[in-house]
């Protein structure tokens, strides 16, 4: 969508707060500026607030690239780079930036409870396919026939995954709760790759 830069009812601003693209609660929420809120945009971004242990979940843009810019607290950004086939993770903090490639697998976890950080697209909408969407719609016989997953296992596997969705884990998700209470240590999906060590 072009804009015309002669019209009399140009805007030049807006307010990234506005539109709510998901709040899981108070304090993790993503609100948008994308091309349908501000025709004169030209790098769409969400503006995303997080807490540890929440998660942007898996997923892709096939139309953009996309760069994290923190402005406070910790995360690792992830990648999987598939001409390597390497997962790529980077812990970034405040003024560093990480780069997601336009179409490659990706996620960001939260290190610190004060996340706050833009993700800055070269399109002014990207489209995005989730790992939600990909999991829950995805047949149980097409997993079994293509990885020889038992059916029965990945429809009990996928069944909390109800919509589609960009933070997480769900509210109440006692197996993928990664918060820290006094006496324990969080619980991560790969022992072998902790992000929170």
């Amino acid at each position: 969508m072009q804009t015309n830069l002669s019209a009399p009812s140009l805007t030049l601003s807006a307010d990234s707060t506005t539109f709510v693209a998901e709040r899981r609660d108070a304090r993790n929420y993503i609100t948008q500026l994308f091309g349908p809120q501000f025709s004169a945009i030209r790098n769409g971004f969400f503006n995303a607030h997080m807490t540890r242990g929440v998660i942007i979940q898996p997923h892709w843009h096939t139309n953009a690239s996309e760069m994290v810019f923190m402005i406070s607290g910790s995360v690792i950004t992830s990648v999987f780079n598939p001409f390597t086939q390497k997962l790529i993770s980077n812990q970034i903090g405040p003024g560093q930036v990480s780069m997601l490639p336009k179409g490659w697998f990706h996620w960001i976890i939260a290190l610190t409870d004060d996340v706050h950080l833009l993700t800055i697209f070269d399109q002014p909408t990207p489209d995005v396919v989730f790992g939600s969407d990909f999991l829950r719609f995805t047949p149980a016989e097409v997993m079994n026939r293509a990885y020889c997953v038992n059916p029965q296992i990945y429809a009990q596997a996928v069944a909390p995954i109800q919509q589609s969705t960009i933070l997480g884990p769900p509210i109440g998700c006692m197996e993928t709760d990664t918060t820290n209470t006094e006496n324990e240590s969080p619980i991560v999906p790969n022992p072998h790759h902790s992000y929170f060590a």
